[in-house]
């Protein structure tokens, strides 16, 4: 395989988890969400009364006499935002389903912390804004801007430890569902009855209609459409119906026999290439991979490059004077609003997370240190989407304007803190830097079978602080690419244990089971090591004969050999990989563990060393 291709091979894989995906995607539409902003500013302030003409252009559906009306601005408040609040409520299952949420009790702290992270400043800002009418913007005050601000993460990413980024992600899902039920709650005007309960009546059919297994896209989206028509008529805000679809749908690992199935149908297709086959693999395909996973790589990118720099560019402009910059700098909606995020949210979030661990005595504490939850916490500070939504509901006139100037004030301040924490904590000695950027607590172990030396295939000390396990298949060429990968980690670090694992795929590779009882053949020689190099760096010659001839290069007993090949002696061995597979949820190969912790992303040598080194510094600060 070319060069080229192999390196196009490991990018491609390094996209496809979801995590990964999404935080590409946040981090990316920052800069778009950026210029929607400044091109908003520039509007308002060249030409006010265009800006906002087009934006109050009202625009009605009518459907058989009944009809909805509003601004083009509030379609694109309560109608194109339901699907970034969809895409929210999609993120939020996927962690509660797969993510560092699925271990219930890790849960409680960054949903605290999320919590903790909006009062604190709704409070600034009350004692801000104590006995004025203004008060009741307090919730302008609340919500931290997932996009921008996992893009000024990434920004500061060699200086922060990745799974900061997990804990930020799970706050700012928790930020975003807290602030939409405030919005639904407390800034809904009058409601009506009648349409509210129909509202509740579809939504118990979408419960219905899912526990069915009904599967096809265009039910739920009418059924979607009908509950969010029901809560405008009603007077309730409707985001909460994407939400509410999001956290309805399920995510899950693609299972290895779904895989099989599917490429079984494609077998058929190769065959036969009819439209009803065609058909049956577009299904097969489908069904391989989970409903959530799906529904983000169609939506998400719409929402970060589209829905929400449109929502950006109708809510942000604001005209800029001498006047409106004199009355925000004594303004009690701009100081709560600037206070509560550059001091509200960093308090809430580093102050929640600390009471949380010790009130448990330590069982709970975050997936990083504390240095690393101070920049978080400033980061946090950034609020901009909700924000904006809540003061266009909340607010009026010139509170309005110093609302927004609060908003773009923080996210400047934020931003700028945050730099300044993570260049300052880059000069604390290397091992109080370590310390204060990784922590202390346990990582989830995603490794369901732990690495037993008596029967494992191990390369390297026994007693490494770092393990790297790989479930590998022998006729995958992507195993053949990561080989000389695994062989200069083994070189680079002396403190690596290396473990394979058997997986080998055989509805795609037909001789990878026959080469997997060869290595175990070997292995009773003594030689498994000696054929798993040989059988990777040969991959073509995977043929009954091609494995004796690997056993004769090597010197091994052929006759044995050939014995233990024709009695299938090594089956038992490979099926329990294949099993212990399954468990942890592997489906494909390679696939790589690093202390017992899923790696995501490429192996290539340059990820793959990363991946390494932070396990061993974290086993350097917790021997556990």
């Amino acid at each position: 395989m070319s060069t080229e291709r192999a390196g196009r091979t490991v990018w491609a894989r390094g996209l496809r988890t979801p995590l990964r995906e999404f935080l590409r995607t946040e981090t990316g539409s920052a800069a778009v969400l950026l210029a929607a902003t400044l091109v908003a500013l520039a509007w308002a302030n060249l030409a006010p009364s265009a800006y906002e003409a087009l934006w109050r252009t009202p625009l009605t559906i009518d459907l058989g006499g009944a009809a909805l009306s509003q601004d083009l601005r509030g379609w694109v408040n309560s109608g194109l935002m339901t699907f970034y609040f969809f895409v929210v409520g999609l993120e939020a299952r996927r962690e509660f389903d797969m993510g560092e949420l699925r271990e219930r009790r890790r849960a409680a702290l960054p949903v605290l912390a999320g919590i903790g992270g909006m009062a604190v400043p709704v409070a600034i800002y009350l004692v801000t804004n104590a006995g004025l009418p203004s008060a009741y913007g307090w919730g302008v005050a609340m919500s931290t801007d997932t996009a921008f601000a996992l893009g000024m993460l990434a920004l500061a990413g060699s200086r922060l430890p990745d799974r900061l980024r997990v804990f930020m992600l799970t706050v700012t899902v928790v930020d975003d569902i807290v602030a939409l039920v405030v919005i639904v709650t407390v800034y809904s005007g009058h409601v009506a009855v009648p349409p509210l309960l129909t509202a509740f009546a579809i939504f118990a059919l979408i419960l219905v209609v899912r526990a069915l297994g009904v599967r096809r896209g265009l039910v739920y989206v009418l059924l979607g459409v009908a509950a969010w028509t029901a809560l405008f008529v009603s007077g309730v805000d409707p985001l909460i119906t994407g939400l509410a679809m999001g956290l309805l749908t399920y995510a899950y690992p693609a299972a290895r026999t779904d895989l099989e199935r599917a490429s079984g149908l494609f077998r058929l297709f190769r065959e036969q290439p009819t439209p009803e086959l065609e058909r049956s693999v577009r299904a097969g395909l489908a069904s391989a991979i989970s409903p959530n996973e799906r529904l983000q790589r169609l939506y998400h990118p719409w929402t970060s490059y589209l829905v929400v720099p449109l929502f950006a560019l109708c809510n942000a402009g604001i005209e800029v004077t001498g006047d409106l910059l004199g009355r925000a700098v004594t303004s009690p909606v701009t100081i709560g609003v600037l206070l509560g995020y550059v001091l509200g949210k960093p308090v809430g979030i580093t102050g929640t997370a600390w009471l949380v661990t010790r009130l448990s005595g330590g069982r709970l504490r975050p997936p990083v240190g504390w240095a690393a939850v101070v920049c978080g916490g400033t980061i946090a500070g950034i609020g901009f989407t909700v924000s904006l939504l809540v003061a266009t509901i909340a607010l009026r006139g010139p509170q309005l304007e110093e609302a927004k100037v609060g908003v773009l004030a923080a996210a400047l301040c934020a931003s700028t803190l945050t730099w300044l924490l993570s260049r300052a904590t880059t000069l604390l000695p290397k091992p109080l830097r370590i310390r204060a950027l990784l922590g202390t607590s346990e990582s989830i172990v995603d490794l369901v079978a732990p690495v037993d030396p008596r029967r494992d295939h191990v390369r390297g000390p026994q007693d490494a602080p770092v393990t790297l396990v790989e479930y590998g298949d022998f006729e995958c060429p992507y195993c053949g690419q990561a080989e000389p990968v695994v062989r200069d980690l083994l070189a680079g670090f002396g403190d690596l244990r290396y473990v394979w694992r058997h997986l080998p795929l055989n509805d795609v590779h037909p001789r990878a089971q026959l080469a997997a009882e060869a290595a175990e053949a070997a292995a009773a020689q003594g030689a498994f090591w000696p054929m798993h190099d040989r059988l990777l760096a040969h991959q073509d010659d995977l043929r009954p004969r091609d494995l004796v001839g690997h056993a004769e290069a090597l010197g091994l007993d052929v006759e044995r050999f050939r014995r233990d090949l024709q009695e299938h002696a090594g089956t038992a061995r490979i099926a329990e990989d294949v099993d212990t597979a399954d468990l942890s949820g592997v489906s494909g190969t390679p696939t790589f563990f690093v202390n017992g912790r899923r790696h995501q992303g490429a192996y290539d040598i340059t990820t793959l060393s990363r991946a390494v080194r932070l396990a061993r510094a974290r086993a350097a600060i917790d021997p556990r």
